[in-house]
């Protein structure tokens, strides 16, 4: 018998007939003997239509009562699930994250987890329970509701089952697991039998949807055993992340390409040259709660320097703002030039730390499709770059070619 956590996304919950579904996938997992907790999203839609409510009555609303609006969507979904395990003759009970209790700090809309206390979540499994926890909210310490960002409930799943101490974490989504790359924009992409703990995270971290970067680093930290897999499919494997210990075979140079649309690119020019200027401009930008990706700095010519920075597409305008308000006169730039219409497109691989060549072979390839590299960021186990927009599936299809992804293994 093995403690089991599952995740199941809001397509995956979508219709009633689907939580259908997903109930008798669980009383399998029952009937052969496993405890089971069972983290869900919000029905397929849900939480994008109560964000638009919200902004129906209030322009810009309240984090507070926000949280208090968006987590509605995942209380729904375990109170069905529950009803739908009942129906078929199981013992089931349905837990808000509130009510588990999953304590985060209290930055609203975006909030990290603390702790979790999963005594009550033993005591019914003890008792041949199925539990159905609310992914995506907790509540901090003065007991208001938070939730952890969107793709937050893959976040809880994978705390719960490192509070748990669970056997194996499995992320059941529309996907039937971790591709290299997406088969949307590359037919030709293949399923991936296992991923790396570190090349999960820089996918997830670079744009692939599988998984939320969050739910990774949880996952690595604890040592939870993590599996993707499909719920629309009665078998498979899926991928399982694995620890890179644990690889007996020497892994492929490159495991994926993963790549993100939703990017913008902010510089600020004609900037003194001068210790502390970075943390001139980054600093208010930070302190608005906006997240920086990949930086560069110019090289200083005739004392002054350029910076150029990427944000979230979304965080474009309230860069832009902060950054021409609080930081312009104060700095003495220039000028701040912004472009939402770019892309970021990377190739990941442990194998990379053992083989040479990767980065020029990566450039040469994107000239010779006549695509202009305007940012470069690199690590042991990943190159990313930020083009035009208009060039991202040329660029993904013209690099997944390149390192033989489209080859069987």
């Amino acid at each position: 018998m093995a403690l089991i956590v599952q995740k199941y996304g809001g397509t995956s919950v979508g219709t009633a007939e689907r939580i259908k579904n997903v109930a008798k996938r669980v009383a399998k997992w029952k009937a052969a003997g496993h405890q089971l907790v069972v983290v869900v999203s919000a029905m397929s839609g849900e939480t994008n239509r109560l964000l638009a409510l919200a902004k129906e009555i209030q322009a810009d609303p309240d984090p507070r009562e926000l949280d208090v609006v968006a987590s509605t969507g995942e209380q729904v979904t375990i109170g069905l699930l529950a009803m739908a395990l009942m129906d078929l003759g199981l013992k089931a009970r349905s837990y808000t994250g509130a009510q588990v209790k999953v304590l985060t700090d209290a930055a609203f809309t975006k909030a990290r987890i603390v702790s979790i206390d999963e005594s009550p979540i033993r005591k019914d499994l003890a008792a041949g329970t199925v539990v159905v926890v609310a992914g995506f909210q907790g509540v901090d310490e003065d007991g208001n509701i938070t939730t952890l960002g969107r793709g937050g409930s893959d976040t809880s799943a994978v705390a719960v089952a490192a509070a748990l101490k669970s056997d194996e974490c499995q992320i059941y989504t529309d996907v039937d697991g971790v591709y290299t790359t997406d088969p949307r924009v590359v037919p030709e992409a293949r399923r991936l039998k296992t991923v790396t703990f570190e090349e999960m995270l820089e996918m997830a971290s670079l744009g692939s949807k599988v998984l939320q970067i969050r739910a990774v680093e949880f996952a690595g930290k604890y040592k939870v055993r993590l599996r993707v897999l499909s719920s629309f499919e009665d078998e498979g494997e899926g991928t399982l992340i694995t620890f890179e210990e644990d690889e007996k075979m020497e892994q492929a140079v490159i495991s994926g390409i993963a790549f993100n649309r939703d990017e913008a690119k902010i510089t600020v020019m004609g900037v003194p040259d001068r210790p502390g200027i970075a943390y001139g401009i980054l600093g208010p930008i930070g302190e608005a709660n906006i997240d920086v990706d990949m930086i560069i700095q110019n090289a200083g010519v005739d004392g002054m320097t350029d910076l150029s920075f990427t944000v979230h597409r979304n965080e474009y305008l309230k860069a832009m703002d902060v950054l021409n308000k609080q930081v312009k006169a104060h700095i003495k730039a220039t000028d701040i030039r912004g472009d939402n219409k770019i892309c970021k497109v990377s190739i990941v691989g442990v194998g990379m730390r053992t083989h040479a060549g990767i980065a020029s072979k990566t450039f040469r390839t994107l000239a010779e499709e006549g695509i202009n590299i305007q940012m470069i960021s690199t690590s042991e186990i990943k190159i990313s770059v930020v083009i035009d927009e208009k060039y991202m599936e040329l660029a993904v299809r013209a690099l997944h070619r390149a390192f033989g992804l489209d080859q069987p293994n």
